[in-house]
Protein backbone atom coordinates (compact mmCIF):
# COMPACT_ATOMS: atom_id res chain seq x y z
CA UNK A 1 0.00 0.00 0.00
CA UNK A 2 1.19 3.56 -1.05
CA UNK A 3 -0.25 6.98 -0.77
CA UNK A 4 0.09 9.89 -2.99
CA UNK A 5 2.03 12.25 -0.56
CA UNK A 6 4.79 9.42 -0.47
CA UNK A 7 5.42 9.21 -4.32
CA UNK A 8 5.01 12.90 -5.24
CA UNK A 9 8.69 14.41 -5.70
CA UNK A 10 10.48 11.48 -5.46
CA UNK A 11 12.91 11.22 -8.08
CA UNK A 12 12.91 9.05 -11.25
CA UNK A 13 15.76 6.98 -11.91
CA UNK A 14 16.73 4.90 -15.33
CA UNK A 15 18.08 1.24 -15.92
CA UNK A 16 21.28 2.61 -14.09
CA UNK A 17 20.21 4.21 -11.19
CA UNK A 18 20.46 7.64 -11.91
CA UNK A 19 17.97 10.46 -11.93
CA UNK A 20 16.29 11.57 -14.41
CA UNK A 21 13.29 13.69 -13.60
CA UNK A 22 10.98 13.40 -10.81
CA UNK A 23 7.15 12.61 -9.87
CA UNK A 24 5.10 15.68 -10.58
CA UNK A 25 1.83 13.99 -10.52
CA UNK A 26 -0.08 10.32 -11.09
CA UNK A 27 -2.19 9.88 -13.83
CA UNK A 28 -5.49 7.21 -13.59
CA UNK A 29 -8.09 6.58 -16.16
CA UNK A 30 -11.66 6.80 -14.96
CA UNK A 31 -14.20 4.46 -16.36
CA UNK A 32 -16.82 2.06 -15.02
CA UNK A 33 -14.70 0.50 -12.48
CA UNK A 34 -14.97 0.76 -8.98
CA UNK A 35 -10.83 1.47 -8.53
CA UNK A 36 -8.96 2.93 -11.63
CA UNK A 37 -5.86 1.93 -12.45
CA UNK A 38 -2.89 3.86 -12.64
CA UNK A 39 -1.83 4.74 -16.31
CA UNK A 40 1.23 6.68 -16.04
CA UNK A 41 2.97 9.95 -14.50
CA UNK A 42 3.82 13.29 -15.32
CA UNK A 43 7.77 13.71 -14.89
CA UNK A 44 9.36 17.07 -14.19
CA UNK A 45 13.02 17.53 -16.19
CA UNK A 46 14.14 21.08 -15.83
CA UNK A 47 10.55 22.76 -15.82
CA UNK A 48 9.42 20.40 -18.66
CA UNK A 49 6.41 18.11 -17.96
CA UNK A 50 5.97 14.96 -20.37
CA UNK A 51 4.71 11.53 -19.76
CA UNK A 52 6.18 8.42 -18.53
CA UNK A 53 3.78 5.27 -19.48
CA UNK A 54 2.90 2.40 -16.48
CA UNK A 55 4.80 0.29 -18.69
CA UNK A 56 7.71 1.57 -18.52
CA UNK A 57 7.80 1.64 -14.76
CA UNK A 58 9.43 -1.07 -12.65
CA UNK A 59 9.52 -0.10 -9.53
CA UNK A 60 7.22 2.44 -7.85
CA UNK A 61 7.35 3.11 -3.95
CA UNK A 62 7.97 5.66 -1.40
CA UNK A 63 11.71 5.58 -2.65
CA UNK A 64 10.64 6.66 -6.13
CA UNK A 65 9.98 5.37 -9.74
CA UNK A 66 12.30 2.96 -11.33
CA UNK A 67 11.88 2.77 -15.45
CA UNK A 68 13.18 -0.07 -17.66
CA UNK A 69 14.24 2.15 -20.26
CA UNK A 70 16.71 5.00 -20.72
CA UNK A 71 14.50 6.06 -23.63
CA UNK A 72 12.55 9.28 -22.40
CA UNK A 73 9.77 11.59 -24.73
CA UNK A 74 10.20 14.66 -23.70
CA UNK A 75 7.11 16.09 -25.75
CA UNK A 76 5.13 18.32 -23.50
CA UNK A 77 2.28 16.57 -21.39
CA UNK A 78 -0.80 16.98 -22.35
CA UNK A 79 -3.62 15.26 -20.48
CA UNK A 80 -6.13 13.10 -22.43
CA UNK A 81 -10.34 12.39 -21.66
CA UNK A 82 -11.06 10.53 -19.01
CA UNK A 83 -7.51 10.79 -17.23
CA UNK A 84 -7.48 12.21 -13.80
CA UNK A 85 -4.04 13.97 -11.98
CA UNK A 86 -4.55 13.05 -8.78
CA UNK A 87 -2.41 15.41 -7.21
CA UNK A 88 -4.17 18.55 -9.65
CA UNK A 89 -7.31 17.31 -9.42
CA UNK A 90 -8.35 15.10 -6.31
CA UNK A 91 -5.60 16.39 -3.97
CA UNK A 92 -7.62 19.02 -1.35
CA UNK A 93 -10.79 18.44 -3.74
CA UNK A 94 -14.03 18.00 -1.84
CA UNK A 95 -15.64 14.58 -2.75
CA UNK A 96 -19.13 13.05 -1.58
CA UNK A 97 -18.56 10.11 0.58
CA UNK A 98 -22.15 8.23 -0.56
CA UNK A 99 -21.55 5.50 2.24
CA UNK A 100 -21.40 8.23 4.54
CA UNK A 101 -23.82 10.82 2.98
CA UNK A 102 -20.86 13.45 3.23
CA UNK A 103 -18.76 16.27 2.13
CA UNK A 104 -15.31 15.43 2.88
CA UNK A 105 -12.22 17.17 1.80
CA UNK A 106 -9.46 14.65 0.45
CA UNK A 107 -5.72 15.10 2.35
CA UNK A 108 -4.29 11.90 0.70
CA UNK A 109 -5.01 9.37 -2.05
CA UNK A 110 -4.23 5.70 -1.50
CA UNK A 111 -2.46 3.33 -3.78
CA UNK A 112 -2.42 -0.04 -3.69
CA UNK A 113 -1.03 -2.75 -5.99
CA UNK A 114 -3.24 -5.36 -6.64
CA UNK A 115 -2.32 -8.28 -8.96
CA UNK A 116 0.45 -6.55 -10.60
CA UNK A 117 -1.71 -3.08 -11.36
CA UNK A 118 -1.60 0.10 -9.68
CA UNK A 119 -4.98 1.38 -8.50
CA UNK A 120 -6.91 4.06 -6.55
CA UNK A 121 -8.23 2.38 -3.85
CA UNK A 122 -9.47 5.03 -1.10
CA UNK A 123 -9.66 8.75 -0.19
CA UNK A 124 -7.63 9.95 3.37
CA UNK A 125 -10.07 12.20 4.59
CA UNK A 126 -8.33 12.06 7.96
CA UNK A 127 -5.76 14.51 9.85
CA UNK A 128 -3.35 11.68 9.69
CA UNK A 129 -3.76 12.39 6.08
CA UNK A 130 -3.13 15.87 6.16
CA UNK A 131 -0.33 15.44 8.47
CA UNK A 132 1.57 12.60 6.18
CA UNK A 133 1.81 15.44 3.50
CA UNK A 134 2.91 18.55 5.41
CA UNK A 135 4.45 17.30 8.60
CA UNK A 136 8.92 17.11 7.95
CA UNK A 137 9.86 13.53 6.98
CA UNK A 138 10.79 11.66 10.58
CA UNK A 139 8.63 13.83 13.15
CA UNK A 140 6.59 12.03 14.70
CA UNK A 141 2.68 12.16 13.48
CA UNK A 142 -0.63 12.89 15.35
CA UNK A 143 -2.53 10.01 17.51
CA UNK A 144 -5.54 10.48 15.21
CA UNK A 145 -6.78 7.20 13.47
CA UNK A 146 -6.47 7.20 9.58
CA UNK A 147 -9.77 7.58 8.10
CA UNK A 148 -9.51 6.25 4.56
CA UNK A 149 -12.82 5.94 2.07
CA UNK A 150 -13.30 3.62 -0.26
CA UNK A 151 -12.84 5.02 -3.70
CA UNK A 152 -15.88 2.73 -4.53
CA UNK A 153 -18.18 4.96 -2.57
CA UNK A 154 -16.37 8.08 -4.57
CA UNK A 155 -19.60 9.74 -5.96
CA UNK A 156 -18.31 13.01 -7.41
CA UNK A 157 -15.03 14.73 -7.19
CA UNK A 158 -15.20 18.89 -6.83
CA UNK A 159 -12.21 18.53 -9.51
CA UNK A 160 -13.10 22.42 -11.25
CA UNK A 161 -11.73 20.77 -14.43
CA UNK A 162 -14.32 20.52 -16.74
CA UNK A 163 -13.13 17.62 -18.57
CA UNK A 164 -13.35 15.37 -15.59
CA UNK A 165 -16.16 13.28 -14.53
CA UNK A 166 -16.70 10.32 -12.70
CA UNK A 167 -18.08 8.36 -15.38
CA UNK A 168 -20.02 6.07 -12.24
CA UNK A 169 -21.47 8.84 -10.40
CA UNK A 170 -24.98 8.97 -11.30
CA UNK A 171 -25.05 5.54 -10.59
CA UNK A 172 -23.89 5.85 -7.19
CA UNK A 173 -25.36 9.13 -6.20
CA UNK A 174 -28.64 7.24 -7.39
CA UNK A 175 -27.98 4.81 -4.41
CA UNK A 176 -29.17 7.91 -2.26
CA UNK A 177 -32.73 9.79 -1.45
CA UNK A 178 -33.48 12.83 -3.25
CA UNK A 179 -33.51 14.46 -0.37
CA UNK A 180 -29.87 13.43 0.43
CA UNK A 181 -28.26 14.26 -2.79
CA UNK A 182 -29.90 17.93 -2.62
CA UNK A 183 -28.03 18.45 0.77
CA UNK A 184 -24.78 16.99 -0.67
CA UNK A 185 -25.13 19.24 -3.56
CA UNK A 186 -25.85 22.34 -1.32
CA UNK A 187 -22.50 21.62 0.61
CA UNK A 188 -20.83 22.31 -2.28
CA UNK A 189 -20.18 25.21 -4.13
CA UNK A 190 -23.07 26.60 -6.87
CA UNK A 191 -20.28 25.45 -9.72
CA UNK A 192 -20.27 22.19 -8.31
CA UNK A 193 -23.53 21.45 -6.99
CA UNK A 194 -25.01 22.14 -10.20
CA UNK A 195 -22.52 19.47 -11.67
CA UNK A 196 -24.05 16.89 -9.55
CA UNK A 197 -27.47 17.45 -10.39
CA UNK A 198 -26.33 17.56 -14.63
CA UNK A 199 -24.81 13.94 -13.61
CA UNK A 200 -28.01 12.46 -12.47
CA UNK A 201 -30.20 10.94 -14.51
CA UNK A 202 -33.45 13.28 -15.58
CA UNK A 203 -35.69 12.13 -13.25
CA UNK A 204 -33.57 11.99 -10.71
CA UNK A 205 -32.43 15.75 -11.06
CA UNK A 206 -35.91 16.54 -10.90
CA UNK A 207 -36.31 15.06 -7.92
CA UNK A 208 -33.59 16.80 -6.30
CA UNK A 209 -34.39 19.98 -7.73
CA UNK A 210 -37.67 19.78 -6.27
CA UNK A 211 -35.70 19.34 -2.43
CA UNK A 212 -33.53 22.73 -3.07
CA UNK A 213 -34.42 26.11 -2.31
CA UNK A 214 -36.45 28.15 -5.33
CA UNK A 215 -33.68 30.64 -5.83
CA UNK A 216 -30.87 27.53 -6.30
CA UNK A 217 -33.55 25.78 -8.55
CA UNK A 218 -34.00 28.25 -10.91
CA UNK A 219 -29.88 29.54 -11.55
CA UNK A 220 -29.21 25.61 -12.04
CA UNK A 221 -32.04 25.10 -14.63
CA UNK A 222 -31.43 28.51 -16.45
CA UNK A 223 -27.69 27.91 -16.66
CA UNK A 224 -28.40 24.70 -18.02
CA UNK A 225 -28.98 23.18 -21.58
CA UNK A 226 -32.27 24.25 -22.70
CA UNK A 227 -33.18 21.61 -24.12
CA UNK A 228 -31.80 19.42 -20.80
CA UNK A 229 -33.37 21.55 -18.38
CA UNK A 230 -37.22 21.04 -20.41
CA UNK A 231 -36.38 17.24 -19.95
CA UNK A 232 -35.72 17.95 -16.49
CA UNK A 233 -38.65 20.03 -15.93
CA UNK A 234 -41.07 17.72 -17.59
CA UNK A 235 -40.32 15.29 -14.21
CA UNK A 236 -40.93 18.10 -12.15
CA UNK A 237 -44.21 18.26 -10.26
CA UNK A 238 -46.48 20.66 -12.29
CA UNK A 239 -46.31 23.18 -9.20
CA UNK A 240 -42.90 22.96 -8.66
CA UNK A 241 -42.05 23.92 -12.45
CA UNK A 242 -44.42 26.78 -12.35
CA UNK A 243 -42.39 28.00 -9.45
CA UNK A 244 -39.30 27.62 -11.47
CA UNK A 245 -40.53 29.18 -14.71
CA UNK A 246 -41.63 32.14 -12.38
CA UNK A 247 -38.07 32.93 -10.92
CA UNK A 248 -36.60 32.80 -14.39
CA UNK A 249 -36.52 35.89 -17.10
CA UNK A 250 -39.11 36.03 -18.75
CA UNK A 251 -38.22 35.54 -22.15
CA UNK A 252 -36.04 32.23 -20.34
CA UNK A 253 -39.26 30.81 -18.76
CA UNK A 254 -41.23 31.26 -22.09
CA UNK A 255 -37.91 29.21 -24.09
CA UNK A 256 -37.95 26.49 -21.78
CA UNK A 257 -41.53 25.83 -21.53
CA UNK A 258 -41.62 25.83 -25.55
CA UNK A 259 -39.34 22.99 -25.66
CA UNK A 260 -41.53 20.80 -23.03
CA UNK A 261 -43.93 18.53 -24.29
CA UNK A 262 -47.21 19.38 -25.17
CA UNK A 263 -49.04 17.13 -22.19
CA UNK A 264 -46.59 18.83 -19.47
CA UNK A 265 -46.42 22.13 -20.97
CA UNK A 266 -50.10 22.45 -20.73
CA UNK A 267 -50.57 21.16 -17.14
CA UNK A 268 -47.87 23.78 -16.06
CA UNK A 269 -49.08 26.81 -18.32
CA UNK A 270 -52.39 26.27 -16.07
CA UNK A 271 -50.43 27.10 -12.99
CA UNK A 272 -48.10 29.73 -14.49
CA UNK A 273 -51.25 33.42 -13.91
CA UNK A 274 -51.37 32.88 -10.36
CA UNK A 275 -49.65 34.93 -7.71
CA UNK A 276 -47.08 33.08 -5.65
CA UNK A 277 -49.04 33.89 -2.39
CA UNK A 278 -52.27 32.47 -3.63
CA UNK A 279 -53.98 29.12 -3.45
CA UNK A 280 -53.75 28.99 -7.52
CA UNK A 281 -49.74 29.61 -6.64
CA UNK A 282 -49.63 27.05 -3.95
CA UNK A 283 -51.82 24.12 -5.70
CA UNK A 284 -50.64 21.27 -8.26
CA UNK A 285 -52.71 19.94 -10.75
CA UNK A 286 -51.43 16.17 -9.97
CA UNK A 287 -54.55 15.19 -8.25
CA UNK A 288 -57.18 11.99 -9.17
CA UNK A 289 -60.62 12.39 -10.68
CA UNK A 290 -63.51 9.18 -11.04
CA UNK A 291 -67.34 10.11 -11.83
CA UNK A 292 -69.81 9.43 -9.25
CA UNK A 293 -71.63 7.22 -11.26
CA UNK A 294 -69.08 4.38 -10.67
CA UNK A 295 -68.95 1.21 -8.21
CA UNK A 296 -66.15 1.36 -5.52
CA UNK A 297 -65.13 -2.16 -7.31
CA UNK A 298 -65.45 -0.07 -10.57
CA UNK A 299 -63.55 2.89 -9.35
CA UNK A 300 -60.12 0.65 -8.01
CA UNK A 301 -60.18 -1.14 -11.44
CA UNK A 302 -60.06 2.16 -12.68
CA UNK A 303 -56.80 3.49 -10.49
CA UNK A 304 -55.20 0.08 -11.50
CA UNK A 305 -55.44 0.55 -14.80
CA UNK A 306 -54.14 4.20 -15.01
CA UNK A 307 -50.68 4.38 -17.11
CA UNK A 308 -50.06 7.38 -14.30
CA UNK A 309 -50.72 8.61 -11.27
CA UNK A 310 -49.78 11.47 -8.37
CA UNK A 311 -46.41 10.05 -6.59
CA UNK A 312 -48.92 10.06 -3.41
CA UNK A 313 -52.97 9.26 -3.43
CA UNK A 314 -54.56 10.20 -0.36
CA UNK A 315 -57.76 11.54 -1.57
CA UNK A 316 -59.51 11.07 -4.60
CA UNK A 317 -62.03 13.60 -5.84
CA UNK A 318 -65.77 12.28 -6.97
CA UNK A 319 -66.91 14.76 -10.19
CA UNK A 320 -70.21 14.74 -12.03
CA UNK A 321 -69.55 12.78 -14.49
CA UNK A 322 -67.12 11.52 -17.31
CA UNK A 323 -65.53 14.62 -18.83
CA UNK A 324 -66.76 16.88 -15.87
CA UNK A 325 -64.75 18.81 -13.32
CA UNK A 326 -67.55 19.68 -11.14
CA UNK A 327 -66.58 18.43 -7.85
CA UNK A 328 -68.85 16.66 -6.25
CA UNK A 329 -67.74 14.69 -3.21
CA UNK A 330 -64.26 13.97 -1.69
CA UNK A 331 -63.08 10.00 -0.80
CA UNK A 332 -60.16 9.19 1.01
CA UNK A 333 -58.17 6.05 -0.59
CA UNK A 334 -58.30 3.98 2.55
CA UNK A 335 -62.12 4.57 2.89
CA UNK A 336 -62.30 2.96 -0.88
CA UNK A 337 -60.34 0.08 -0.29
CA UNK A 338 -62.29 -0.98 2.47
CA UNK A 339 -65.99 -0.40 1.32
CA UNK A 340 -68.24 -3.03 -0.33
CA UNK A 341 -66.63 -3.00 -4.05
CA UNK A 342 -70.54 -2.81 -5.21
CA UNK A 343 -71.74 0.08 -3.11
CA UNK A 344 -71.92 3.38 -5.64
CA UNK A 345 -69.59 6.11 -4.86
CA UNK A 346 -72.22 8.12 -3.68
CA UNK A 347 -72.22 6.44 -0.83
CA UNK A 348 -69.04 6.77 0.37
CA UNK A 349 -67.78 9.71 -0.63
CA UNK A 350 -68.00 12.55 1.38
CA UNK A 351 -70.24 15.52 0.17
CA UNK A 352 -69.13 18.70 2.86
CA UNK A 353 -65.90 19.17 2.60
CA UNK A 354 -62.98 21.85 2.89
CA UNK A 355 -62.33 23.81 0.06
CA UNK A 356 -59.99 27.25 -1.60
CA UNK A 357 -60.38 29.44 -3.91
CA UNK A 358 -57.86 29.83 -6.29
CA UNK A 359 -57.70 34.08 -5.21
CA UNK A 360 -57.25 32.89 -1.44
CA UNK A 361 -54.52 34.23 0.60
CA UNK A 362 -51.66 31.01 1.01
CA UNK A 363 -51.43 31.36 4.16
CA UNK A 364 -55.26 31.23 5.35
CA UNK A 365 -55.25 28.09 3.30
CA UNK A 366 -52.55 26.48 4.49
CA UNK A 367 -53.51 27.55 8.39
CA UNK A 368 -56.81 25.95 7.61
CA UNK A 369 -55.09 22.62 6.04
CA UNK A 370 -53.55 22.23 9.57
CA UNK A 371 -56.45 23.42 11.49
CA UNK A 372 -58.28 20.33 9.87
CA UNK A 373 -55.73 17.84 9.99
CA UNK A 374 -55.85 17.62 6.12
CA UNK A 375 -53.58 15.36 4.15
CA UNK A 376 -54.70 17.66 0.77
CA UNK A 377 -56.78 20.58 -0.31
CA UNK A 378 -58.98 21.18 -3.33
CA UNK A 379 -58.91 24.40 -4.92
CA UNK A 380 -62.33 24.96 -6.49
CA UNK A 381 -63.03 27.79 -8.54
CA UNK A 382 -67.04 29.79 -8.71
CA UNK A 383 -68.46 27.20 -10.86
CA UNK A 384 -67.67 24.64 -8.59
CA UNK A 385 -64.99 23.59 -10.75
CA UNK A 386 -61.79 21.69 -9.35
CA UNK A 387 -58.35 23.14 -10.56
CA UNK A 388 -56.13 21.51 -8.30
CA UNK A 389 -55.23 20.93 -4.97
CA UNK A 390 -52.39 21.65 -2.13
CA UNK A 391 -50.61 19.22 -0.31
CA UNK A 392 -49.57 19.27 3.48
CA UNK A 393 -46.04 19.97 2.54
CA UNK A 394 -46.37 22.44 0.55
CA UNK A 395 -48.78 24.26 3.35
CA UNK A 396 -46.45 23.70 5.98
CA UNK A 397 -43.47 25.29 4.23
CA UNK A 398 -45.73 28.49 4.23
CA UNK A 399 -46.67 28.07 7.97
CA UNK A 400 -42.99 27.07 9.43
CA UNK A 401 -39.90 29.58 10.25
CA UNK A 402 -37.68 29.76 7.18
CA UNK A 403 -34.66 27.42 8.98
CA UNK A 404 -37.09 24.69 9.15
CA UNK A 405 -38.43 24.56 6.08
CA UNK A 406 -35.69 22.41 4.73
CA UNK A 407 -35.99 19.84 7.33
CA UNK A 408 -39.91 18.99 6.63
CA UNK A 409 -40.22 15.87 4.97
CA UNK A 410 -41.86 15.95 1.35
CA UNK A 411 -45.24 13.54 1.90
CA UNK A 412 -46.01 14.15 -1.67
CA UNK A 413 -42.32 14.04 -3.92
Amino acid sequence: MLYLSQVLSRPIRDLEGDRVATVKDVIVRLGEEDHPPLIGLVARYRRRDFFVSRWRVTEFNEHGVRLNSDILDLRPFVRRDGEVLLARNVLDKQLIDVDGKRVVRVNDVQIIDAAGEWRVTGADVSLQGLWRRLAPAGLIGTRKPVEVIDWSNVGYVATGEATVRLKSSSDKLARLHPVEIARLAEALSYHHGSEVVESLDDETAAETLEEMPAERQARILGDMDEERAADILEWMSPDEAADVLGDLPEDKAEELLGLMDHEEQAEVAELLPYEDDTAGGLMTTEFVTLPRELTVGEALARLREMAETPNMIYYLYVVEGEGSWQLAGVIALRSLILADPAVPLDEVMRSKFQRAHPDERAKEVAQRIAEYNLLALPVVDESGDILGIITVDDAMEILLPKDWRQRLPRLFG
